[in-house]
Order: C-alpha cells, then structure tokens, then sequence
C-alpha cells in the first residue's frame, strides 16, 4: 500500500474542495481557486473534512498514480491556503534585475537586457537588486517560472556567477594553474 496514497488529506477552515465527474478536482480558499483534472481510475471521496484517495488495484500504474494524486490534492489545498515561494539570487559582478509593473528586467552580462513578463498566477518581487522573489498559488507554475528565470544565465563552477536558487549549492572548480 502506497504510504503516501493513503494518507488522508485535512481541509482546512475557509477552504472548500469540489469533486466533479471524471475526478476534476476544484479547489477554492483565501488566495484563490485551483481547477486540475486528475486521473480517472483513482477514486477520490472527502469524509468528515477530510479527502481520501483509492485505487482500484494493485497494478503498477496504479501504485505510481495513488501517491501522485493525492500528493497533487494536498498542493492545491497549501497552495490556496499559504502559497509558494521560490527565492532566486544573482551573483556576479553587474549582475542585477529590476521590476516595472509586470516586466522583470534582468542585466546578466550579455549586450542586452533580458526582459521577462510575470505569467497569469505568478508575481516576482524584488528584494535590493539581487534578490528575487517567485510567489504564486500552484507549486508547479512557481517553480517552471523560477526554472526559467535561472536558465537564462546558470551558476557556473569557477566563480559561481550567474542566478541560482537560495537554497542550492554550487560546487566550485579550480580555475587553471600557470606554468612555472
């Protein structure tokens, strides 16, 4: 039996859950509303506050979708309640972003401003020059947004300049050594 599946999700207070035909899961609270359909062989039943998550059988999709449906269940519920946050940091010499409405400009070195425009959901906000913000209210647009600001000039090894997350670690190289 999946640890995770099996597990029933609490709803908290203020936060209503909608189960419509074919498993479209709705789900409405304080930061807004999340709609996502889910697989339709799980089984999905909201008892007593609570959302619980069967499946079917034993088979090995099966055992895969369990945990994932439900794991997804419990995002929605965080995301409408508290939200996500995703902290990104720019490192390097001239390195540094600012914010105009919802257009974020990034100077990274190149001969040109790289400007990006906040998605539906998604806000950046800004902390000094070098700090930046993702927040939004579903886990998976926050982090594909944050993923995309960091590729447009990854940390590299030998002097760990460009964007990365706050909480990643950067292994270092050793740069070249002269001859004597």
């Amino acid at each position: 039996m999946s640890r995770i599946g099996r597990m029933p999700i609490a709803i908290p207070a203020g936060v209503t859950v909608t189960i419509a035909e074919n498993n479209v899961v709705s789900v409405k609270g304080p930061k807004g509303e999340l709609v996502r359909e889910l697989p339709v062989e799980m089984e999905i039943k909201e008892e007593e506050g609570k959302i619980i998550v069967t499946r079917p059988n034993d088979l090995k999709r099966m055992k895969s979708l369990h945990g994932l449906t439900r794991t997804l269940i419990a995002n929605m519920i965080t995301g409408v309640t508290a939200g996500y946050e995703k902290k990104l940091e720019i490192n390097g010499v001239g390195y540094r972003a600012s914010k105009a409405g919802k257009k974020l400009t990034l100077n990274l070195g190149y001969s040109h401003p790289v400007e990006m425009e906040d998605p539906e959901g998604i806000e950046t906000v800004m902390e000094g020059q070098n700090i930046i913000f993702v927040r939004g209210i579903d886990k998976e647009k926050v982090g594909q947004f944050a993923a995309e600001i960091r590729s447009k000039r990854e940390p590299e090894p030998y002097k760990g300049k460009g964007i990365k997350y706050a909480d990643e670690v950067i292994r270092r190289k050793v740069g070249k050594t002269g001859k004597k």
